[in-house]
């Protein structure tokens, strides 16, 4: 099975997974390989989520057949069919040799993906054309090479689309689609920079950030370059707003102007400014405002349940069970991040869990962020910024200095069905919070801010913190 150059391997069968070969996990899907039929995987872990790929990344995949090389290979030329956005992130392949298209599902974003057909409401769309490519190489040939080549014709075909052959009325070909163009700034406090390697993308109308969970029409997402500039081309005719995200801000862009496609535009939208939320200064920050909780500490895996393919691998969040080696790591205590002397890429747990207990039941969890504050303003307010990578049937309780007030000083509510903790992804749906701290709460010296998780029926429910900033009060 290839999905990327650095995932690759030799995959486990179907009988595999049956009884008597396999024991089932804490979830149907993921099994132990007890009796495998090729030895090399016996005690892995297999999962079909390990593979999972956001649509950005997932152009090609498939299988070689190393005794004969042979490749077979599936291509998706364009992402405008697909739901939830760039990040979504969607089932490949798994036990051999098992290739998916997937164009529509509810995985790591729940029932806010769900396409709901009202009575009476006309509603159709294309999915695809999709592209299945074979290919061959000589005995003695680096089987891999099929690899190499697929890669090749993939670009090809990301370069064909639309294609012209579809005989559909519905699938509308290059010229009676248009174009957008423009540049994305990014102006934080007084500075105005070029939102280098922005996502920016065309969605039907909704609320800021709503393309997450769109699903039941098309998408068309670029990045934009060093400069800012961007231009997306082959967008089907209709109503859009334009949406955007910067990697290294938090918030989502939304342009307040309806953009009409119609065959043959090329509309140029001029320079568009985002202002990322901030009331003042920033006092601390924890973590990267990336939309992922990739830089936090991913723990090494339980020895027992390991999946060899990611060992030493970027995505190490992909083993199974991470979510248990919390109580392994934090036995007596939970987590406590000093400001200043902690490092969130080691100190910092990548999702917040729950706390398993000796009789298999769960305990919530409390965080606690430590940090000094030399002057404290009692007459203003303070803003603390949360954005979540993901949530699954958790709250967020924040408190400050005091940790059993009975009232938190804010609280999400229940939030979350992404399932991203069991599922091996490192996010969900992204959220942002703001929190206003009057500074009456504050003290001058040592001061603490409480997380607590308190939803704790299943080892699964908990939050993956994408970045955390504390600000100041406004500066005039």
């Amino acid at each position: 099975m290839v999905i990327a150059d650095n995932r690759h391997r030799q995959m486990p069968l179907p009988e595999d997974l049956s009884t008597g070969r396999g024991q089932p996990l804490a979830y149907p899907e993921a099994v132990q390989l007890v009796n495998p039929t090729d030895p090399e995987h016996q005690g892995e872990v297999d999962d079909k989520y390990q593979y999972s790929c956001e649509n950005k990344d997932l152009k090609v995949h498939g299988w070689i057949c190393r005794t004969t090389p042979v490749g077979f290979w599936l291509i998706i030329p364009s992402d405008e069919f697909r739901s939830g956005g760039p990040l979504k992130q969607n089932l490949t392949s798994h036990v051999g040799p098992t290739t998916l298209a997937v164009f529509l599902s509810g995985h790591y974003a729940g029932k806010y993906m769900e396409t709901h057909i009202g009575q009476d409401e006309p509603w159709k769309k294309v999915f695809g054309p999709v592209f299945i490519y074979l290919n061959s190489a000589a005995d003695g040939d680096d089987p891999l090479w099929l690899w190499e080549d697929a890669k090749i014709k993939m670009m090809s075909e990301v370069q064909s689309w639309p294609y012209n052959f579809p005989a559909s009325e519905d699938f509308q070909k290059s010229e009676e689609r248009g174009c957008v163009s423009g540049r994305l700034l990014v102006q934080d406090s007084n500075d105005v920079i070029s939102a280098n390697g922005a996502y920016v993308g065309l969605a039907p109308p909704g609320d800021v950030g709503s393309w997450q969970t769109e699903c039941k029409d098309y998408q068309f997402w670029t990045t934009a370059d060093e400069d800012g500039c961007f231009s997306i081309k082959n967008i089907r005719t209709g109503n859009y707003n334009l949406y955007a995200w910067v990697p290294g801000f938090v918030g989502d862009y939304r342009s307040d102007a309806l953009v009409t496609i119609t065959s043959g535009s090329n509309i140029k939208m001029g320079d568009l400014v985002y202002e990322p939320p901030r009331d003042g200064p920033t006092l601390w920050e924890i973590g990267i405002p990336d939309r992922s909780a990739r830089e936090f500490n991913v723990p090494d895996p339980d020895p027992k349940y390991v999946n060899r393919l990611f060992v030493n691998h970027p995505d190490r969040f992909r083993q199974y069970g991470l979510w248990s080696r919390y109580t392994e790591l934090y036995p007596n205590e939970d987590l406590v991040y000093t400001i200043g002397v902690s490092d969130y890429s080691k100190d910092w747990f990548f999702a917040q869990v729950v706390r398993e207990m000796d009789n298999k039941t769960y305990q919530g969890t409390t965080w606690q962020i430590k940090f000094k504050l030399d002057h404290v303003d009692r007459n203003s307010s303070y803003k603390l910024r949360v954005a979540i990578a993901s949530a699954t049937l958790a709250e967020l309780q924040v408190r400050v200095n005091d940790p059993n007030a009975n009232r938190p000083l804010f609280t999400t509510g229940l939030i979350g069905r992404d399932n991203a903790i069991a599922r091996h992804g490192i996010h969900g749906l992204y959220l942002l919070y703001h929190v206003n701290i009057p500074g009456t709460r504050f003290i001058e010296g040592e001061n603490t801010i409480f997380l607590k998780q308190p939803r704790c029926t299943s080892p699964f429910q908990g939050i993956m913190y994408d970045y955390i900033r504390l600000e100041g009060p406004p500066v005039s």
